[in-house]
């Protein structure tokens, strides 16, 4: 592995899907640069954003790949389930629809991925209570039957949108469902990753530097040229 502040030792690979206007972009901008984005435009394709985090002294990358939920770009986004650590599937607490929709986005999923991919269910808005269309204990008990992590959280305050990868990389390593980058990162699991994962933000040096990619990297003129370098 080489030195250097901006070396990271492991890198996991995780998807959002769901339907078109459920706030995917809006989680993935939240995630990625900690704020909300009230003019998010939806996906065209695929959307790609990044962020390292500190796990026991050790940095690990997070690739998020967030997909277009218009039925005309299935045929395309379906193509970056693979090898993914793990899928966050997201629904609309407000729009009842969004949430019928989940059992083809479920069904996508496990035939894209493989066993051991992690499978998290997020009801997104959860800030907009009075509107609630899908109650919380239908979505755990759909969840629960399903086998699947579950969380409700807001893109737009921020609520619970870290509680995820806490949540997804705990699984993680203890599946040791690791993914090298082919450069810098060990084939097998770390000695010293403890029992709970822990969140950490880059300090504001690395995250300026021009070697992290903090924000939302467009994809959608090039999808086709540069899909083979990313997946």
């Amino acid at each position: 592995m080489s030195a250097g502040p901006y070396s990271y030792s492991y890198i996991f690979k995780y998807i959002i899907i769901g339907d078109m206007g459920v706030g995917k972009s809006c989680l993935l901008h939240q995630f990625t640069e900690k704020k909300f984005m009230a003019d998010c435009p939806h996906t065209i394709g695929v959307e790609f954003g990044t962020r390292i985090i500190e796990v026991s002294g050790q940095k690990i990358k997070l690739q998020i790949w967030d997909t277009a939920g218009q039925e005309r770009f299935r045929a395309v986004t379906r193509s970056y389930y693979r090898g993914a650590a793990g899928a966050l599937m997201v629904y609309d607490i407000t729009r009842r629809s969004t949430y019928n929709h989940l059992s083809s986005w479920l069904t996508d999923t496990r035939n894209l991925t493989n066993p051991s991919t992690v499978i998290f269910l997020i009801g997104n808005k959860c800030d907009l209570e009075a509107q609630r269309d899908v109650t919380y204990e239908e979505a755990k008990q759909f969840a629960e039957e399903n086998g699947l992590m579950f969380v409700e959280a807001s893109a737009k305050t921020g609520e619970k949108t870290d509680d995820w990868i806490l949540m997804l990389l705990n699984q993680a390593f203890s599946t040791n469902h690791l993914k090298p980058d082919g450069l810098h990162s060990p084939t097998t699991r770390p000695t010293r990753i403890p029992a709970l994962v822990r969140l950490a933000f880059c300090d504001e040096t690395e995250a300026n530097s021009p070697f992290l990619t903090s924000g939302a990297l467009s994809l959608c003129e090039e999808l086709t040229t540069k899909k083979n370098r990313y997946v």
